[in-house]
């Protein structure tokens, strides 16, 4: 994942009366993520506003297809809660009344916080409304103690969080493999040697904001699904298709979205880390995860000696640039990993049949010279017809979306209802509705 520089956001296109963040009262609590296209009225308008903005209320009324007074109830509670503003300087000429002033998101006094905490580098990513990633930092994992680990990633945040004077932290999400519990905070982490680690009590005391948590595979399935379409523009999302998503890396996994919402059963996301996958190449224990995994990769290229037995230059960073440099036996390594990922995912498609395919992670956009490879894999695996496999709309940064989704969840759910979990001094106490001149 790319490891941006820590900055502080440029005064000139903040909003001033924004304060620094500041220790909040106990009383937020986890939050379970909503990773699903909501339906209420204040998050459909707030979504076409999100896709579609600066605009006006009767264009939402058509968008939306709600009525113009439900609309304009809605706006008003928005515009109230701080996370809309008017463009006055936009309303159509000679226009009467208010109804013709567009509005827009008020994204600059706002950020959210995601966390993606991975079994060897976590992330911790800042958020505008909107979804897009404002700056990112890439740290190893804390290891050792389970609670010394967790105490290391709560200072880290809130160091993060500590730069941002002008904007006002809202939620925090967290995007994590292994088992969590969305509902209390709790994550059962194998590979980290976590077992029942509140990180979400944690978090939520050490920062005083509301915390959210997902398995990272349906954190970035839920990203595919609401934050993708702004790449994408055409209507509103009113999805009742299923998507599957399958992601690789160092674990693999994959999600569900099933009508606009991603599938995440009580028990915990289900794992294809078990499934069968033969490779003398790559090795591994005749399972998926372990013969197609960065560590599975870089134990075959060292034996390879492609890249060193240790040290700086032995990276899949190492591995990558020997392939592109003509280097026969990388690529053939990761011609060979192209080869058992496409048949996995041929092997779930069509277990699953679902409408849309979705691969991720850097097992797939690291190398996209490979996915030429996975698709002809897919083609000869598959025994139904065939399926075009769509790779993630954010390449190498889908663990910062992940992340990032589940910290935004609960805004585009209920935006007014997460002001005011955030600070219910926002909607006590209304912000300015006018804006006179553009960005």
């Amino acid at each position: 994942m790319r490891t941006t520089t820590l900055h502080k956001p440029s005064p000139a296109t903040l909003s001033p009366r924004v304060v620094a963040p500041a220790k909040r009262p106990a009383r937020h609590q986890v939050v379970a993520p909503s990773l699903k296209v909501a339906d209420a009225a204040a998050a459909s308008v707030f979504a076409a506003v999100r896709q579609r903005g600066p605009i006006a209320r009767d264009a939402i009324a058509q968008l939306t297809h709600l009525s113009i007074a439900t609309v304009n109830r809605q706006v008003t509670a928005l515009l109230d809660a701080g996370v809309l503003r008017e463009r006055a300087d936009l309303a159509v000429s000679g226009a009467i009344g208010r109804p013709r002033v567009p509005v827009e998101v008020n994204h600059e006094p706002y950020l959210t916080l995601g966390i993606h905490i991975g079994a060897r580098a976590t992330s911790i990513v800042a958020t505008d409304l909107f979804g897009r990633t404002l700056d990112a930092v890439e740290t190893p994992t804390p290891r050792g103690a389970q609670s010394a680990a967790l105490a290391s990633l709560a200072t880290s945040a809130r160091r993060y969080l500590s730069r941002w004077h002008r904007r006002r932290p809202l939620w925090v999400g967290v995007a994590a493999g292994g088992v969590v519990d969305s509902a209390t905070g709790p994550l059962d982490h194998p590979r980290l040697g976590w077992s029942g680690a509140p990180v979400g009590p944690v978090l939520a005391d050490a920062l005083g904001l509301p915390v959210s948590l997902a398995s990272h595979v349906d954190a970035m399935a839920g990203a595919e699904l609401l934050l993708g379409g702004r790449r994408h523009p055409g209507p509103l999302q009113t999805d009742s298709a299923t998507s599957l998503y399958v992601y690789a890396r160092e674990t693999v996994g994959y999600a569900l979205a099933i009508a606009g919402r991603v599938h995440s059963p009580e028990s915990g996301p289900g794992t294809i880390a078990a499934l069968p996958a033969q490779s003398e190449l790559l090795g591994g224990t005749g399972l998926l995860e372990s013969t197609v995994s960065d560590e599975a990769v870089l134990n075959a290229a060292r034996r390879a000696r492609v890249i060193p037995a240790d040290g700086p230059a032995s990276t899949m960073p190492a591995v990558l640039k020997a392939a592109r440099g003509g280097n026969e036996k990388a690529a053939e390594l990761l011609a060979e990993r192209a080869r058992v990922l496409g048949e996995a995912v041929a092997l779930l498609r069509d277990m699953l049949n679902p409408d849309d395919l979705v691969v991720g992670g850097q097992a797939f956009t690291e190398y996209p010279e490979g996915m030429e490879l996975v698709e002809a894999a897919f083609a000869r695996r598959s025994v139904m017809p065939p399926r075009q496999i769509r790779v993630t709309v954010f390449g190498n940064r889908v663990q910062e979306a992940g992340a990032g989704v589940v910290s935004l969840g609960g805004l585009y759910a209920d935006p007014i209802g997460a002001m005011r979990r955030a600070d219910p001094a926002s909607v006590t106490h209304p912000r300015p509705r006018r804006r006179a001149a553009t960005a």
